[in-house]
């Protein structure tokens, strides 16, 4: 966090230092997910995504894009934590959003949000026609 201090003619920039816990990246094939929606689509989207974010993606025009953007940004959010698949990390208690200018954040529920309430986490997503990148910073 920045914070500006006036000091007789000068201004002063402090920089609060945090310490990155964890960081985690994860690329999606269009075309592999768009295969997995089409063989499994509402089980597979109950099963990763919460109802508001199947809400979103539903009324996207690039349904895919939207979906494999959510599932990246939230395996790069389990990479970052280091948990991995051991149990602990259920995928609907990361949910991805979007504020009104479209940049995503991560919404943390349910024993992530107990652990994660005092880090920041920082989401970026990328994609092209064929790959969806997420990108995922924890500091605290």
């Amino acid at each position: 966090m920045l914070k500006q201090v006036q000091q007789d003619d000068f201004i002063i920039i402090k920089r609060e230092v945090k310490m990155i816990i964890g960081i985690g990246v994860d690329v999606v094939e269009f075309q592999r997910m768009k295969t997995l929606l089409e063989k499994w689509n509402d089980i597979f989207l109950n099963k990763i995504l919460t109802q508001k974010e199947i809400e979103y993606c539903v009324a996207k025009k690039n349904i895919v894009q939207h979906v494999a953007a959510r599932f990246a940004a939230k395996e790069a959010v389990a990479k970052a934590l280091s948990i991995g698949w051991s149990g602990s990390f259920r995928w609907k208690d990361v949910e991805i959003t979007n504020d009104d200018s479209g940049k995503p954040s991560v919404v943390l529920h349910q024993e992530l949000q107990k652990i994660l309430s005092s880090k920041n986490i920082f989401l970026s997503l990328s994609h092209s026609e064929s790959t969806i990148v997420a990108f995922v910073v924890i500091e605290g």
